[in-house]
């Protein structure tokens, strides 16, 4: 097996772990009332994930490994993890809105309003480019920040009905 394989086998492992993970968020924040917003267009989200690893393992899977390349999206898990620990059970790949909860506004999302699209769009760039597939981290990043444009409005329009608070936790 490669060192491009095993890489992609993580990577793989990961996403599956996170539709798990967010899966059981969304359920239990449904059971506590929480609405889905714009849901429309998440087949196209899974579209252009479900496509970017596909073709990643098609024409990556055997390639040399750019280190740069991979060190730069390992620091991208960092934030990764930042991400997680702060939204906790209330991170989904959904737009869920509990009303009456105020918006998160501690660890990244007190610098960045979307930082977990920010680390997505790195990681459809860079994952590619570690594995020297140029034309690929081009066309899934321009696909991807077409998904996000229609994403974050549907996320801004269903977070600015109320004005809701943020919450800063230590």
């Amino acid at each position: 097996m490669s060192f491009a394989s095993v890489i992609l086998a993580l990577v793989t492992l990961q996403r599956l772990g996170e539709l798990v993970l967010a899966r059981r968020n969304t359920e239990r924040l449904l059971a506590r009332g929480a609405i889905e917003v714009g849901a429309r267009h998440y087949p196209l989200i899974v579209l252009v994930h479900a496509g970017w690893l596909t073709a990643l393992w098609i024409w990556g899977r055997n390639q040399d490994v750019n280190l740069a390349a991979l060190a730069a999206l390992l620091l991208l898990q960092g934030l990764r993890q930042w991400i997680l620990a702060t939204l906790g059970p209330r991170w989904t790949t959904r737009i869920i809105v509990l009303p009456g909860t105020p918006l998160v506004g501690s660890g990244p999302y007190r610098h960045f309003p979307h930082p977990n699209y920010a680390v997505v769009a790195g990681e459809i760039a860079l994952l590619p480019l570690a594995l020297h597939l140029p034309v690929l981290a081009l066309i899934f990043t321009v696909l991807n920040l077409a998904v996000l444009a229609i994403r974050i409005r549907a996320e801004s329009r269903a977070l600015s009905v109320a004005d809701w608070p943020r919450v800063s936790t230590p």
